[in-house]
């Protein structure tokens, strides 16, 4: 109990900017836990459905009913969106008379590179954030204890004997500064490798798949 009323006691006692930097620690640190949280949950779940909609899909059921089934369930996510924009747009087109293979191919890929990019949007999506924690806390931390000692040496010049005593809780202060930057930081470098290799895992899936709907399409029409 001694020691965290004496952290306390730190915290409430340094100055006003060295207190800032350590709210905007805390406040960094929050967010950053609830994205890792969001994204994980996320990205687990992505990494499920997709496996879901490859079994689904390498069955053997009929692509038109694989397509009314997503779109009974408002488009699905990830393979399934990309799925529907693709096959959507090949059976739009293959159907109007005077279209020509190449054409209903174009549409189709085009259609479903949209769809990829969209996929990748959401699969990267605050990422970013957790990258700008992970390399700017440490600084900022570090910028509230430069500015902590800096004040604790001003102090001595009041002082006439400089003692450990004296300096210390000025320094201690200020160290707390660094160690919040540390707490918001290595979290967010963590999550962010392990989120990014996920996420461009699954992302270099959908691709995968992209090119394989895009074969069979290519022989379904022209086969006709």
């Amino acid at each position: 109990m001694t020691e965290q009323l004496s952290l306390w006691s730190l915290i409430v006692n340094a100055s006003l900017l060295v207190q800032f930097v350590m709210l905007l620690l805390f406040f960094a640190s929050v967010v950053s836990w609830v994205v890792i949280i969001q994204r994980g949950l996320y990205l687990r779940n992505a990494a499920h459905n997709l496996r879901q909609f490859e079994d689904d899909f390498w069955s053997g059921i009929d692509l038109n009913q694989l397509y009314d089934d997503i779109r009974g369930r408002d488009g699905g996510e990830g393979l399934a969106s990309i799925f529907r924009a693709g096959f959507r747009e090949f059976s739009k087109l293959s159907q109007q008379a005077g279209v020509e293979p190449d054409a209903v191919m174009e549409g189709a890929e085009r259609s479903m590179r949209v769809a990829l990019s969209r996929e990748e949007e959401k699969l990267n999506q605050h990422l970013p954030f957790l990258a700008s924690v992970a390399s700017v806390s440490p600084y900022i931390g570090l910028f509230g204890t430069v500015w902590g000692i800096m004040n604790s040496f001003r102090g001595l010049a009041n002082v006439h004997q400089a003692t450990l005593a004296v300096v210390a809780p000025g320094i201690s202060e200020a160290l707390i500064a660094t160690a919040m930057g540390l707490f918001a930081a290595i979290p967010a470098v963590l999550a962010y490798n392990r989120y990014s290799s996920a996420a461009d895992t699954t992302f270099n899936s959908y691709e995968t798949f992209a090119e394989e709907l895009s074969t069979i399409l290519h022989r379904r029409i022209y086969s006709k």
